[in-house]
């Protein structure tokens, strides 16, 4: 990239918003893949507001230079690593959250962590569902770029659920606003789903408008543990037939075991897997959601099942499962996966997952959504083992073709990103790839936005 280019970007914008040294460009390389893949970036640009993100474009437009937009950087699928060339485009400092207590809506920023917004809500009595388990670190802006779910989403849906508004830079520099604080709107083409979900390829999100709804009532909690990981899942699907629980996740043994060895928690480390049910129906007809969800359990062949009504005890085996991925970084290198089937096939996908890790001889500690389907297969490896590392992304291939021969999906809520591309027109066929390269053509013709990600 020309220096002069960039010297033009750093007079155009206040002092400190453009850092192209080294050590600063370091921290805008990777997101939380850590993929060796990651370029360098020559310039990051920390916006603090939209009129900025705007310049960026508009420069970035003239001199035809790729823009990988960044939030919190805890992507799992690459789709905020920098590429060579490139200027990062980090909305970090784009942070403010406003809750309109009489529209129910949060109007917040890009940069604002997830938990930022459900704090806020919380404090006017609301409640922002979408509940990744990264919630305490990513950003919304990331949220919306791959249609975040996480562990309330079986009952509560993802974030398209709750996007009622956003602005949107577009790849000219032009903002758009897109809907607004309605909660009903058919006017036009339905353009605020289309940016849900892309990733940062068609445009650059600068402010949302959120739905929010009552808070939620503290949940009963079952957790059961089961001889096999097959006999957990057919209790999820049993379950899928009666209960509408709140939240149905899964571990299996090696998740189990790497959470105990990371922090003890009182896990059984011998059970094949355990499941984590709660339910938050009212009053009058949750104990007999519980009988139900207890019954499927058992009737699927659970070990022990124990259920509670206190928030403290189920909050504590709701945090062993967040810990998953974090309990995993002590033990190696990791590919994570996010592939999804629909809920009857799950006892098979989970099958499939665990002769897929035999076959290659790498570990694949599985932890699930397990109530919509959604599981994230976590591929460990020696980095320092090239054998290793290629046994490990042939698992990786494997683990998306399983579930695409399944009927399902290679991304339930990460994104494709760069690490997954290779593996899309596999699932949606070459007429649909092709349509999503007629839209991103028509929105961003020089390909400017996220270049190397999935279109």
């Amino acid at each position: 990239m020309d220096d002069d280019a960039v010297e033009e970007l750093r007079a155009a914008l206040p002092e400190g918003v453009v850092v192209t040294t080294e050590s600063a460009l370091e921290k805008y390389r990777h997101d939380w893949t850590r993929d060796a893949s990651a370029g360098h970036p020559r310039a990051a640009v920390r916006a603090e507001n939209a009129e900025q993100v705007q310049e960026t474009i508009r420069w970035a437009a003239r001199h035809r230079i790729g823009v990988v937009p960044r939030g919190a950087g805890t992507s799992l699928s690459g789709g905020s690593m920098a590429v060579d060339g490139c200027v990062v485009l980090s909305l970090e400092r784009m942070n403010r959250v406003e809750i309109d207590l009489a529209a129910r809506v949060a109007v917040v920023e890009p940069g604002a962590l997830n938990v930022e917004v459900k704090r806020a809500a919380a404090a006017e009595g609301l409640w922002y569902p979408p509940d990744p388990s990264s919630f305490e670190i990513c950003s919304i802006g990331g949220n919306i770029a791959t249609n975040a779910g996480g562990l309330c989403c079986v009952k509560y849906g993802v974030t398209t659920d709750y996007v009622l508004g956003m602005d949107v830079v577009l790849a000219d520099g032009t903002l758009v606003t897109l809907g607004g604080k309605r909660v009903k709107d058919v006017a036009g083409l339905s353009l605020l789903k289309l940016f849900v979900g892309s990733e940062g390829c068609l445009g650059i999100v600068t402010r949302a408008v959120l739905r929010l709804v009552p808070a939620q009532q503290p949940a009963s909690t079952v957790v059961a543990t089961f001889p096999t990981v097959a006999d957990a899942a057919a209790a999820v699907v049993e379950l899928g037939r009666s209960v509408r629980a709140s939240m149905v996740e899964l571990m299996d043994r090696a998740s189990i075991n790497a959470v105990e060895d990371f922090q003890p928690m009182g896990l059984d480390r011998d059970a094949g897997a355990l499941l984590l049910v709660q339910s938050d129906a009212p009053s009058g007809a949750r104990a007999e959601e519980v009988a139900a969800i207890v019954a499927a359990c058992e009737l699927h062949g659970a070990k022990e099942v124990v259920d509670t009504d206190d928030p403290e005890d189920g909050e504590m085996f709701v945090q062993a499962r967040r810990l998953h991925f974090t309990a995993l970084e002590p033990r190696g290198a990791m590919l994570p996966e996010d592939v999804g089937v629909p809920v009857p096939q799950l006892p098979e996908l989970l099958a499939e997952i665990e002769a897929i890790g035999q076959r290659h001889d790498v570990e694949i500690p599985v932890v699930a959504h397990a109530g919509d389907g959604n599981t994230h297969p976590a591929i460990v490896y020696d980095s320092a083992d090239p054998d290793s590392e290629r046994r490990a992304r042939l698992a990786f291939d494997d683990v998306m073709h399983a579930a695409i021969r399944l009927g399902g999906t290679i991304t339930g809520e990460h994104g494709v990103g760069r690490l997954k591309k290779g593996c899309l027109e596999d699932q949606i066929g070459p007429d649909v790839m092709a349509l999503n390269r007629r839209v991103k053509e028509a929105l961003d013709p020089d390909g400017i936005l996220n270049p190397g990600s999935f279109v």
